[in-house]
């Protein structure tokens, strides 16, 4: 299986790169403000290191949301830029994906800070399947499903009793998983749980 896969949904910048058995990633920790700057180079990078072309690409995937309002369409207009140009398929991955499958065994909890003290959440049972669909939850909701069973999953600290996981290996074995959900280009669609802040402000 060959791919490329970008994560611009959160602080930091995610590029994963596979060719076969070969796999290429990059990983800047603090990126927030500075993704449109620095993603292109951090593909060509990565391409290049895994001797891989988009041509040899079977699909290119990204990271749709929950997150960063700015940095899920950052994402999505890029891979739909480089689908459309070597005419390859795009696969959708959520950040929530992306925890889950980070962490093995078990009921999980994905967590995204969505600021204020809500959490955006999607809750996965053992065999990675959605039990709980994507959610703008409080504090108090979130720690209800941790009292339940769910291990809080995150790629960073909240102050909930999470784990903390590599995004990017959750990435590339989400892409892997889910692979055979590629579509058209034209069909790569943001994961918005809610309204951004300028449009709560303009009501």
């Amino acid at each position: 299986m060959n791919f490329l896969a970008i994560d611009t949904s959160a602080a930091y910048l995610s590029v994963v790169a596979q060719k076969g058995d070969r796999v290429i990633k990059s990983f800047v920790s603090d990126s927030l403000h500075a993704h449109s700057v620095k993603l292109m180079d951090e593909i060509d990078g990565v391409l290049s290191r895994a001797q891989l072309s988009l041509k040899e690409c079977d699909f290119i995937a990204t990271v749709v949301g929950a997150g960063s309002f700015t940095g899920i369409r950052i994402g999505i207009a890029t891979v739909k830029g480089l689908c459309f140009a070597s005419d390859k398929p795009a696969l959708s991955i959520t950040s929530f994906d992306a925890l889950a499958y980070a962490e093995r065994g078990g009921k999980r909890l994905a967590l995204v800070d969505a600021g204020h003290g809500y959490y955006y959440t999607c809750a996965y049972g053992e065999e990675r399947e959605i039990l709980i669909p994507p959610a703008y939850s409080s504090k108090e909701e979130v720690e209800k499903l941790i009292e339940a069973g769910y291990l809080p999953v995150a790629y960073e600290a909240l102050g909930l009793g999470e784990k903390i996981v590599d995004p990017s290996e959750g990435l590339t074995l989400a892409v892997r998983a889910k692979y055979s959900e590629a579509v058209s280009p034209s069909e790569l669609y943001a994961l918005y749980i809610r309204k951004s802040s300028a449009e709560e402000n303009a009501k």
